[in-house]
């Protein structure tokens, strides 16, 4: 069944908002009880304090019950001015019978709620007269609702801040599995405590530690295994070319092997880059201006072919190698398909929402076919159908593995007029003022 749109999304706002349902619910169903039976506890009440009262007033000797009278605000009514009874349901049944069961089953109970209200009372057992007793509105009354709604709102308040904290307890293991997940994804070891976890999180947190475990072996592994292929193809290519160059040949054919042999040397050390993607680097304090300016000065000794526009950006922290591959995976890209007219440029964007670090590769080739730009960072895929060229199809891909390791992202857009823009995004958290350490 489909969700409601209503309906909160989260798993934070569903507890919370079925605990304070709960409770509106349960003091609900409090309030109806008690307004339906106020009135009669309170009356039933009242008329045994009247019944004690008539007790008191009439066992007490002659001279002193005028005392009682005043103090109590009890009247001696002849019994031709005692008015009839108001009857109403179930109220005057209650002091009736309840006058009855204190008084005796003789007694007679008249009971008038309109101005001024009173009860009077003929009690055979306790004297011969009727006796005029003030029936007082108890406090709740007239003023009742708007004292009962704002108990009512009060307490589903204090249950709801109850529940949020409540709640936001039982969540955090959930935020903390979620966060941990993210640095796995970006390469961070991360680990789990289990000893002061629910126990029900206990067996998820331990699936999740394995899974890390089998992750970073399986990239030990990896590693290992592709740097020991590259040490073991790296020995007989350099003998090649070693032999290639004692032919004491200058043939077409000789310089053709050289440049596979040269090629072959360049394929194994992207793939080695690929793997080793500088996770292992520590972060240093670094002035991309000048980053770029050292990255690009290799490709301008015989001329300008590389064009900088920098603004005045403020210390990032960087990992240095892997910030100076990606830099020249880009150019030596943009150079291959896009000719002399390549330009860098960083900027800070002006989303002041998520301010971010924007590094542009730029170059006047003939761009790539809207429908490859998504896939065209994946390893192996190359934009040869609309670019040509050669190459292994990881330089992209390491571009935005090491984007990605510094919290950012990489895209590749077409240019208005023809050409390609190499974009890197690094988030605002990776700033540092200028002039830190």
């Amino acid at each position: 069944m489909k969700t409601p749109l209503w309906f909160p999304q989260s798993f934070f706002a569903r507890t919370l908002w079925l605990v304070l349902v709960v409770v509106l619910f349960s003091k609900a169903l409090t309030l109806v009880y008690l307004m339906a039976n106020e009135d009669v506890l309170v009356d039933r009440q009242y008329s045994h304090g009247a019944a004690l009262t008539l007790r008191a007033y009439w066992a007490a000797d002659p001279e002193d019950r005028d005392e009682i009278a005043r103090a109590a605000d009890l009247v001696r009514v002849p019994a031709d001015s005692v008015p009839a009874s108001e009857q109403h349901w179930p109220y005057s049944e209650i002091f009736q019978r309840q006058m009855q069961s204190e008084l005796g089953e003789d007694t007679q109970v008249r009971v008038r709620a309109s101005s001024p209200p009173a009860l009077w009372v003929l009690a055979p057992s306790l004297g011969p007269d009727w006796v005029r007793v003030p029936l007082y509105p108890h406090p709740l009354r007239g003023q009742r609702i708007w004292s009962v709604l704002g108990w009512f709102l009060g307490i589903g308040l204090l249950s709801t801040a109850a529940a949020w904290i409540f709640v936001r307890q039982l969540n955090a293991p959930l935020k903390r599995l979620v966060y941990a997940a993210r640095q796995l994804g970006r390469g961070s070891s991360v680990r789990l405590p289990v000893s002061d976890t629910p126990s029900e999180m206990t067996a998820v947190y331990r699936a999740f530690n394995q899974m890390a475990e089998d992750v970073e072996q399986a990239a030990r592994e990896r590693e290992l295994m592709l740097a020991g292929v590259s040490h073991d193809l790296r020995t007989p290519l350099t003998r090649l070319r070693l032999s290639l160059e004692l032919l004491d040949t200058d043939t077409e054919l000789t310089e053709e092997m050289v440049r596979d042999i040269e090629d072959m040397d360049a394929i194994l050390d992207q793939f080695l880059a690929f793997i080793r993607d500088g996770r292992d680097e520590p972060l240093e304090v670094i002035e991309l201006g000048e980053l770029i300016s050292e990255v690009v000065g290799p490709f301008n000794h015989t001329g300008e072919r590389v064009r900088i526009c920098l603004e005045n950006l403020p210390l990032l922290q960087l990992r240095r190698v892997s910030m100076k591959r990606l830099l020249s995976n880009l150019i030596e890209n943009a150079l291959r398909h896009g000719g002399s007219a390549v330009e860098v440029a960083a900027h800070l964007s002006a989303d002041s929402a998520a301010p971010y670090v924007v590094i542009s590769v730029l170059d006047r080739g003939v761009g790539i076919d809207p429908a490859e730009l998504n896939d065209i960072f994946d390893p192996f895929i190359r934009g040869d159908r609309a670019r040509g060229g050669s190459g292994t199809g990881l330089g992209l891909a390491i571009v935005k593995r090491i984007a990605a390791l510094h919290g950012g992202s990489a895209e590749l857009r077409n240019r208005a007029g023809g050409g390609l823009e190499a974009r890197v995004c690094l988030p605002l958290g990776l700033l540092l003022p200028r002039g830190a350490s």
